[in-house]
């Protein structure tokens, strides 16, 4: 007869050996795929699975339900240029100097960037729409003159890819009834392009538009690619600006009036540093509450109709026996203000332009919410780690597998992000955002109590409380500064 230790033994080896066998079976038989869709200029709290009970997302909130989703996650830079620069390139825009609209090959040289680290371990790599840098609705719009296609590809990066695909459409000048609601008091501007907030509600179906065009070509090419290991970018255009959208996706927010802007404080200024304004403002754009409520109404429209095509793309997924061997991103370059402070669109560090949607689904995990502080900069070497593949240890951004496999899990102890155009930058710690303009501070700075103040609407840098938390933060800044330049750009060769 066995002792019952010897039982007890007998019984943890065979949980642990049926544990493998599980393990070994949810285990893909092939490499994972990677899926990054990337939307543009997305604030988290327009999405359902964010909460916003007004715009619903079924599509992304179906990828949330199985992923993991992150509630506190950075972009590194709060407009376009810089932070798709740094998430592909895995720098901080400081480290290639790529604070404008520029392509950062030329400061990291022959080492590779995301896809393209995938591209050199055998990957299929390819580009829909808009990953790195491109002009919206410029360079969208510019697509469809045959002459001038070439141009198209903007600050892209044409060493990342296998293939790369663009994907041209009306954009502003779109059939439909259209009205600028910027700088436009009397009614009397026409539609205009450029970055400008107007609004279409176009005729036709949603291959007339870029997006449409990227969902499709994207469905295509999982189709054609679905028997080897591939790294795609998939990079829809909306929500920015123009907010052209078919018709019905404006359907759930008519009429306009109805539409609720975000709380105001009055003299919310008094406390904001001159860098600290916003570049767009409901004065500067001279949109009055009608104008205001119309711009939230066309941009929830606009987000409506991304959300469809996420949804093409992650069914075709499913339809080429895709789905359980790829990792599925979603995210976007950062975030935009819908009036809040009454600042609207991005470059701000507020939280409404420095946070982004995040979801990041590994085939076998359990669904969860991550509140770890987490960066765009991150991605690079999470997917990396999850493929087998080597992680550069070079690259600046830290490996989220941890807050992948448990939802407690804390990566980070802040996250950090720049305004250059601005000469801003933001430390965010668990319960403080410090905002400071100017490397020397000579701009002003901000200081945010995020659990009494999420909406951060009382600055906190000049009370006398607060004085030694500033100097810390300063320094600290300071020391990031230092550690984001310290790398190995300036020696040659890949590393």
């Amino acid at each position: 007869m066995l002792h019952t230790r010897s039982l007890v033994f007998i019984l943890l080896i065979s949980v642990l050996a049926a544990g493998r066998c599980q393990a070994q079976e949810q285990r893909p038989t092939k490499p994972y795929n990677v899926l990054l869709i990337v939307s543009d200029d997305l604030t988290p709290t327009a999405l359902s699975c964010y909460d916003n009970k007004v715009c619903q997302t079924p599509h992304i909130d179906s990828l949330a339900a199985r992923g993991t989703r992150y509630t506190r996650a950075y972009c590194q830079g709060t407009y376009c240029g810089p932070s798709r620069a740094s998430f592909m390139s895995g720098y901080y825009p400081h480290a290639t100097g790529t604070l404008g609209y520029t392509n950062p090959r030329p400061a990291i040289g022959d080492r590779a960037m995301w896809s393209q680290h995938f591209k050199n371990n055998g990957y299929y790599s390819a580009r829909v729409g808009k990953i790195f840098h491109m002009g919206v609705p410029g360079g969208v719009e510019l697509g469809t003159n045959p002459k001038k296609h070439d141009n198209f590809n903007g600050a892209d990066d044409a060493a990342s890819w296998t293939e790369r695909f663009n994907c041209p459409g009306p954009e502003w000048k779109a059939k439909g009834d259209g009205e600028t609601l910027e700088g436009n008091p009397d009614g009397k501007r026409p539609v205009v392009g450029g970055n400008t907030f107007v609004v279409v509600e176009a005729d036709g179906d949603d291959e007339v538009h870029a997006d449409g065009k990227a969902a499709a070509k994207a469905v295509e090419l999982l189709a054609q690619h679905k028997d080897k290991p591939f790294w795609l970018g998939v990079g829809f255009v909306r929500p920015h600006v123009p907010f052209v959208s078919p018709r019905k996706y404006y359907e759930p927010f008519l009429p306009y009036d109805s539409m609720v802007l975000p709380e105001k404080l009055e003299g919310d200024w008094d406390d904001i540093p001159k860098p600290g304004i916003n570049y767009k403002t409901s004065k500067n754009m001279k949109m009055d509450l009608r104008r205001q409520k119309k711009a939230v109404g066309g941009y929830y429209a606009a987000v409506s109709f991304m959300d469809a095509q996420v949804g093409k793309v992650l069914q075709a997924l499913e339809d080429n026996g895709l789905k359980d061997n790829t990792i599925v991103i979603f995210t976007s370059d950062h975030g935009y203000h819908l009036g809040e402070h009454d600042f609207w669109a991005k470059v701000s560090l507020r939280e409404e332009s420095a946070t982004v949607p995040l979801i990041i689904c590994v085939p076998g995990q359990k669904p969860a919410v991550s509140d770890s502080l987490v960066e765009l900069l991150d991605l690079y070497p999470t997917t990396a780690s999850l493929c087998g593949l080597e992680v550069p240890d070079r690259l600046q951004g830290v490996d989220l597998t941890p807050t992948i496999e448990s939802a407690d899990a804390d990566v980070r102890d802040a996250a950090f992000s720049v305004a250059p155009m601005r000469r801003g930058f933001l430390i965010r710690q668990d319960g403080w955002a410090y905002i400071q303009y100017g490397e020397d501070g000579r701009g002003g700075a901000e200081l945010f109590d995020m659990q009494h103040d999420p909406q951060q609407f009382h600055n906190l840098v000049d009370d006398p409380k607060h004085a030694d938390r500033v100097k810390s933060f300063e320094k600290l800044l300071a020391d990031k500064l230092i550690e984001v330049r310290t790398n190995d750009l300036k020696r040659g060769g890949q590393r």
